[in-house]
């Protein structure tokens, strides 16, 4: 297997620094991990892959597998020579070819005996449950299985790490939601790094050992799936992993690594980032599901609300609710539990779970 080292990697497709497509990204990716690259679209995650997969030449930096240096901006080894696999948006695979030719393919290249291709094919196919399709034409196949021909035909090369660009966008969501378990189920099984591309949360969320955050071309925060949602490391991050509500506020006092944070209507103590100090303005971080709704008159120093609007999504109930202050907060409960439009409602928010940024705190900019 294959541990990936990415130093300082920028590139600029206009030449200028200014409109970097990336700007200095360093990641350490371990092997034997399921590692996926997330941010809205022009973040840099598909130029990163691209680089790591030799497509492009950096500007600036290196990318090191095992040691071996693969891409720098004096010399970049061919992507045939990287010991990869990709697999693309839209399948690729030949429709004149059967599944069998398609998947056959790359061993044909690279003059593997005909016993030990069949050999391996079978296992391939095996993998990514086709077995006792290889006759068939991609047009006689579903979506779903379109793709898996693409992952047999780049595992059966046996690569040491497979590079995935948005493969599942095309899929309707409920075999979007079988794949990635299955996607998820394969890399455990082969052991082989998967670097996986994607601008789909709840993707990265239920595949990935770690997610890179990224936007215009900065690398925002790598950590586990539970470390990016709940320790968002600034806005950009907290607002792009799920729903969240920001609140004005400031940090009224700031003592033994906790602070007293004040907002609209909210008095929250919570722990208090090396930055904290005492007058600072701040941003608050709410999830929806760490507010907690019930009737007035229930506790000693309420947050008081107005439910202004409710929606029934099945697993849970959402609520829009106004402060006093005129603020709205989206909440998030157990669907059993139910309030009406217009009833008065007390929060309990859990501290705990929420974040706090300085409002000045931005971005690098880099162009798309």
């Amino acid at each position: 297997m294959a541990g990936i080292t990415i130093r300082n990697l920028t590139k600029s497709y206009s030449g200028e620094a200014s409109a970097a497509a990336l700007s200095d990204l360093s990641l350490d990716i371990a092997d034997n991990q399921f590692i996926t690259l997330l941010g809205p679209s022009g973040c840099g995650k598909t130029t990163t892959l691209r680089a790591i997969a030799g497509y492009i030449t950096p500007d600036k930096g290196s990318i090191h597998v095992d040691g071996r240096l693969m891409s720098s901006p004096q010399s970049v080894v061919p992507p045939d020579s990287r010991g990869m696999g990709m697999v693309f948006q839209n399948y690729a695979v030949w429709p004149h070819k059967t599944v069998f030719e398609n998947v056959v393919f790359g061993l044909k290249i690279r003059k593997t005996p005909a016993a030990q291709a069949l050999q391996m094919v079978d296992r391939a196919l095996d993998l990514v449950n086709l077995t006792g399709l290889e006759g068939r034409y991609p047009n006689e196949l579903s979506g779903g299985q379109q793709q898996r021909v693409a992952l047999a035909r780049s595992l059966v090369v046996e690569p040491e790490i497979l590079l995935l660009d948005e493969p599942l966008s095309n899929l309707d969501a409920k075999l979007r939601e079988r794949m990635r378990t299955e996607l998820k189920q394969l890399q455990r099984r082969t052991g082989i790094t998967f670097i996986y591309v994607t601008h789909d949360q709840a993707e990265a969320l239920a595949l990935s050992d770690q997610i890179a955050v990224m936007h215009q071309g900065r690398l925002q925060q790598f950590g586990t799936p539970f470390e990016v949602y709940s320790r968002p490391a600034n806005r950009v991050v907290a607002d792009f992993m799920g729903l969240v509500n920001i609140l004005p506020g400031r940090l009224a006092e700031v003592s033994g690594g906790r602070g007293r944070v004040e907002g609209p209507d909210l008095r929250l103590e919570m722990p208090a980032p090396d930055w904290a100090r005492a007058g600072a303005a701040i941003e608050i971080a709410i999830r929806p599901e760490n507010i907690r709704l019930q009737p007035v008159g229930q506790g000693g120093d309420e947050t008081l609300a107005t439910v202004t609007d409710r929606t029934f999504l099945g697993n849970l109930s959402e609520y829009h609710v106004t402060l006093n202050s005129g603020q709205v907060l989206r909440v998030q409960t157990h669907p059993l539990q139910q309030f009406a439009v217009g009833d008065g409602v007390a929060l309990a928010v859990d501290a705990s779970q929420c974040s706090i940024f300085l409002p000045a705190a931005s971005i690098p900019a880099a162009a798309a």
